[in-house]
């Protein structure tokens, strides 16, 4: 075996590194997005499940007056966000969608009010499905995304230096569509449920190509 080919193992304080011996340059491990849903921002008609990473819409829910109170929980829409806020770096995760027609997918400010839906203020961007078709929509404004279907699985990057959200093929691994927006950080993933269940898949490799 040449040695162009032979890695050596580092143990050091940030974890397991893999230096090659390839033009003396050494491959540092890389950075993934990892996240669990936060339950306490979940509005009491979202249940949690599969360790956080899913959610699933319970027509009734759990009474308002059960439900610990928080100031971070939504109050009067089906909204939760992830358990990480970004700021920086390019960031990719899926979502497996059932048995759902109408949902809403992005990210929004941190400390955007619980009283409102994402995708209908000026501190929130999603791709929102309804009446099977795909819209960006941001201020409550809904663009049409065309010649993309339902599939039960879809990706999402956020570019925080680019200021952009985009709506992912993973079959494909094609960007589908981009929102670009003046964000302001930090930004926290966020989703929106209305029946059905969504599973989030977070600690993934960004699609080569896109």
């Amino acid at each position: 075996m040449k040695m162009a080919a032979v890695g050596r193992l580092f143990r050091g304080a940030g974890g397991l590194l893999l230096a090659r011996r390839q033009s003396g340059a050494m491959e540092l491990p890389r950075r993934y997005l990892n996240f669990k849903l936060d339950e306490k921002t979940a509005h009491s008609c979202l249940d949690l499940f599969k360790k956080e990473t899913g959610v699933i819409y319970r027509v009734i829910g759990i009474d308002p007056s059960k439900v610990p109170k928080n100031p971070e929980r939504f109050r009067e829409w089906a909204v939760v966000f992830a358990d990480v806020t970004l700021s920086t770096g390019r960031h990719y995760w899926e979502v497996t969608v059932k048995r759902s027609y109408e949902f809403r997918i992005g990210v929004a400010e941190a400390n955007m009010s619980r009283e409102e839906c994402i995708g209908a203020n000026d501190c929130s961007w999603v791709y929102a499905h309804l009446q099977r078709k795909w819209y960006s929509m941001a201020s409550n404004e809904m663009v049409p995304v065309d010649f993309f279907g339902k599939p039960d699985r879809v990706g999402f990057l956020l570019d925080c230096e680019g200021r952009k959200l985009s709506l992912i093929d993973v079959e494909k691994a094609a960007v589908v569509s981009t929102i670009t927006a003046e964000f302001k950080m930090p930004l926290v993933p966020a989703f929106a449920l209305w029946n059905g269940e969504l599973l989030t898949h977070s600690g993934l490799d960004i699609l080569q190509g896109i």
